[in-house]
């Protein structure tokens, strides 16, 4: 059975300086709450791993929490850039970022073979691209059985996995629903799982289109209302544009940043967000 913690305990036992950490939820239920948390305990030279980077994986890069980004694609949906993110490609700042990217369907095999404990998974050539001169987990194999030419990419096996959902059992079974992404995937794969929550009930109902990921495979779960603004949360609350639109001219200047942070995550919890 998952162990139902605090925010703070759980990322203080789980994220340890120097581990790779997934922070998945493509679109809606991205792990905001976590990802700051991270901040505030001054978690360092760490590997992200997320397919869709976004503003959270923005924050963590200009606070000094990533050594490495692992991605698909970054950017402040339907805005424009990562500032943060490209600071510190282009200028090293606050320190230099080693990058590893894939496409999306790349990514996600990552993490289907990750997750079945495989060395590897193999896709089809797509689109022509230039990844595998630069991505050193990819590369081209021939079929033994076919003799086709496809892309084998190495597993992903994060040592932490963190997602939002909706909701948890009091057993620390975890339920989400509407957009699966890669989050049931990146849980399996991972050798650590923090699942932050909407509400801890006493039994799961059945949703449409939701799955559960079980207890046995989860290590902590945290109850952390509003955990995932200001992305959304199915059922619960809406996206924040207007946070999203805000963000573009935040993380465009260096000073202004730095002060939005401290006044905004560095001298506040979680709870205060609720």
């Amino acid at each position: 059975m998952a162990n139902i913690t605090s925010l703070k305990e759980a990322i203080a036992q789980y994220v340890r300086d120097g581990a790779s950490v997934a922070l998945e939820g493509f679109s809606h239920l991205v792990p905001f709450a976590a990802g700051q948390e991270i901040i505030r305990q001054e978690k360092r030279d760490l590997t992200l791993i997320r397919m869709s980077a976004d503003i959270i994986f923005d924050q963590m890069i200009g606070m000094g929490c990533a050594r490495k980004l692992v991605f698909s694609w970054a950017g402040n949906p339907g805005l424009g850039l990562l500032h943060r993110f490209r600071d510190a490609v282009e200028q090293a700042w606050p320190q230099p970022l080693e990058l590893e990217e894939y496409t999306h369907a790349a990514l996600a095999a990552a993490f289907v073979a990750g997750a079945a404990r495989l060395p590897f998974a193999i896709i089809r050539d797509g689109s022509p691209n230039d990844l595998q001169k630069y991505t050193t987990t990819m590369a081209y194999v021939d079929c033994p059985f076919t003799r086709e030419t496809v892309i084998a990419v190495r597993a992903m096996n994060p040592d932490v996995t963190i997602i939002h959902a909706q909701r948890a059992d009091e057993e620390g079974n975890v339920q989400q629903w509407v957009i699966a992404g890669i989050q049931k995937e990146a849980v399996l794969a991972a050798k650590a799982t923090i699942v932050t929550v909407e509400e801890i009930c006493k039994r799961l109902e059945p949703v449409p289109n939701g799955i559960v990921i079980p207890s046995w495979v989860i290590s902590s779960v945290v109850h952390a209302p509003g955990g995932a603004r200001p992305s959304y949360a199915h059922g619960y609350y809406c996206r924040d544009d207007a946070f999203y639109r805000e963000w573009d001219a935040i993380a465009r200047d260096r000073v202004r940043f730095t002060e939005w942070m401290e006044r905004n995550v560095l001298e506040c919890v979680h709870e205060l967000h609720a």
